[in-house]
């Protein structure tokens, strides 16, 4: 079965994919909601990011969203006053999606064995295919500046390098109750902006236009991260689920930009990618022959490539010399090469 790319079709309003992403909020939220406003300043493995934080950049990213998606006028401004001055550090991503849409000619380079996700879809054209990859592949985890979800439209940027940090610091400030507050609200605007987004609609975003089902699923992967984030901190195992193929598709996908971001050339040849899913079942990627072959757990992939964990500690092997570089700066975000986390007893 061919996987066309990660935008599924949203115009059924019971759509999996936002049903996934509904279902991974939730989950997060049964985690913070409960805890005690003193927990909520327990740090986290970000450096400098408390749990507050964590929640405080999910809720300005859901909000960017939203304002994407219902008012893509006031987005563009938004988006070209805040990164007008640090725009070069993200022109890789678009390097990225027109490698990707040539890979994506193959139409055996991505296969998945079981069950697909459901953004599979056989019934779409090449051409679709195509443009589905770019899309998706450009926007991979939106890890783009953020500004302080304080200010007002209209107010100037006075640190565009730093507001990331300025942003969620500026979340984290506020009584978490209020805070969690906001973050349920605006994910269940964004929700049903979503759902009700015509079929074929393209929002603005910081990189290339993206479809609400690619929205959908950047969101999904960035919640489960920071979600990990918050999980690690508080000593919580969390439950892997089937939800982890959304974060996989888009960590295979990234795996061109992960070369590209540190200025080396990507292998010319597809890999092969087999992983265990939580259920048992194998996921599968690119073509069987392939000389380079990456296998191990869904759930380990995924925190290599968010960076949740050190490659040291987590069960991925990789047969051949150019899987085993990949393993070693696997990135499925956008934006510059982070360092990572050290191996554990480092």
């Amino acid at each position: 079965m061919s996987d066309s790319g990660s935008a599924a079709v949203l115009d059924d309003p019971h759509s999996e994919l936002l049903s996934d992403l509904h279902s991974e909020s939730e989950e997060l939220d049964r985690l913070v909601a409960p805890l005690e406003p003193g927990r909520w300043l327990l740090a986290t493995p970000s450096p400098g990011w408390s749990l507050a934080h964590q929640i405080a950049h999910l809720t300005w990213t859901d909000s960017a969203a939203l304002l994407a998606v219902t008012d893509p006028r006031a987005f563009a401004a938004e988006s070209d006053k805040a990164l007008g001055p640090v725009r070069p550090i993200f022109a890789g991503p678009r390097r990225l999606a027109r490698t990707l849409a040539a890979l994506s000619e193959s139409p055996e380079y991505i296969q998945y064995t079981g069950d697909p996700p459901p953004c599979d879809r056989r019934s779409a054209s090449e051409g679709e295919s195509r443009r589905r990859d770019e899309e998706s592949a450009a926007n991979v985890v939106h890890q783009t500046p953020r500004p302080d979800p304080r200010r007002s439209t209209g107010q100037d940027l006075a640190a565009p390098d730093t507001f990331v940090d300025e942003g969620a610091a500026a979340g984290a400030a506020l009584p978490p109750a209020e805070l969690l507050a906001r973050w349920r609200d605006g994910r269940a605007r964004l929700h049903l902006a979503l759902r009700g987004a015509p079929p074929g609609a393209r929002f603005p975003w910081y990189g290339p236009p993206m479809s609400a089902a690619s929205m959908a699923t950047a969101r999904l992967m960035e919640t489960w991260a920071h979600g990990q984030d918050i999980a690690d901190a508080l000593g919580v195992r969390r439950e892997p689920s089937a939800r982890l193929r959304h974060v996989v598709w888009i960590g295979v996908r990234a795996r061109d930009y992960a070369y590209l971001v540190r200025g080396k050339q990507p292998p010319a040849e597809p890999f092969r990618v087999e992983l265990t899913a939580p259920g048992g079942e194998l996921w599968t990627y690119g073509p069987e022959g392939a000389a380079q072959r990456v296998t191990g757990p869904a759930l380990d992939f995924c925190l290599l490539a968010t960076q949740r964990a050190h490659r040291a500690d987590l069960a991925v092997r990789a047969e051949g010399p150019d899987a085993d570089a990949w393993l070693d700066i696997a990135q499925a975000f956008a934006g510059p090469a982070g360092p990572g986390r050290a191996p554990k007893g480092a």
